[in-house]
């Protein structure tokens, strides 16, 4: 389901990403939630993760256990 708030992101994601990446997370998870909302909803919510995931990692890298801005 769509978050609607960084508070609300899994602890994967809100433990690990600086706030900035969490937002741009949870946007664009929000958004291909919306976009693939016509598939079955354990493929929407997988999609929506990798989307987002792909999306953080065009941004961000992992530097030993920190995600900074590339």
């Amino acid at each position: 389901m769509p978050y609607q708030s960084n508070e609300d992101l899994p602890p994967s994601v809100r433990d690990h990403l600086p706030p900035e990446a969490q937002d741009m997370f949870r946007k664009v998870f929000n958004n291909a939630w919306h976009e693939y909302a016509d598939r079955r909803p354990d493929e929407v919510e997988a999609l929506a993760f990798r989307v987002a995931w792909a999306a953080v990692k065009r941004h961000y890298r992992k530097v030993g256990r920190n995600w900074v801005p590339i």
